[in-house]
């Protein structure tokens, strides 16, 4: 089977993150181990918003006629919901941001891709492009699995168990912004995204 003919999963990372994150190496291993037929997608996002978001449209675009799914950490579990709302699709999303537009207005100026070195510059409409993109209520919250960490140094879990508050949730004591154990919850995560029907975990 080629890879055109396989699911296709979306991965969306965070904020000073990359394609080469802890979390995707975990997943794309875990995949591999598992010998799972899915083909995993890891646009690489940058930072601005509306770029970011034209990316991730055009790998789920592509993927028309065979099942999709996303799966984001942090910003990127934030471009997760509103994708997610716009085309319709499972999504799972891991410490997410709920507010990115409030949470990176003390960002604003020259950073530095923790991964690649690279220096981007966030800009205040960068803010505006990410409120702008804000799904607001869900139409079909049942189609989001949120999966947190009450130990998040960097997000607080509970504005997202807000947020989220009619969608499946697993909330796990401790942990970090990273998510501990991450390849743990990878089988629940898939099964929810039902990219491999018929497939017990």
């Amino acid at each position: 089977m080629s890879s055109e003919d396989l699911p296709r999963l979306i991965y969306l990372h965070g904020f000073k993150s990359s394609p080469q994150s802890q979390k995707v190496t975990e997943l794309r291993e875990w995949l591999e181990r598992e010998a799972l037929p899915i083909e995993l997608v890891v646009p690489e996002l940058g930072f601005a918003p509306d770029e970011a978001i034209a990316r991730v449209s055009r790998n789920i675009e592509t993927a028309a006629g065979r099942p999709c799914g996303l799966m984001g950490s942090s910003l990127g579990g934030y471009y997760a919901s509103a994708l997610g709302a716009r085309y319709n699709l499972r999504s799972v999303l891991i410490n997410p941001a709920v507010a990115p537009y409030r949470l990176l207005r003390r960002y604003i100026g020259v950073q530095e891709n923790l991964y690649t070195g690279e220096r981007f510059e966030v800009e205040e409409a960068h803010m505006d492009q990410l409120q702008a993109m804000d799904p607001s209520e869900l139409a079909r919250p049942e189609r989001f699995l949120v999966c947190l960490q009450t130990g998040d140094e960097t997000l607080d879990y509970r504005e997202a168990v807000h947020r989220y508050r009619h969608s499946p949730k697993w909330i796990q004591p401790g942990g970090d912004h990273r998510f501990q154990g991450f390849p743990r919850i990878l089988p629940a995560a898939l099964a929810f995204l039902k990219l491999l029907p018929g497939r017990r975990y």
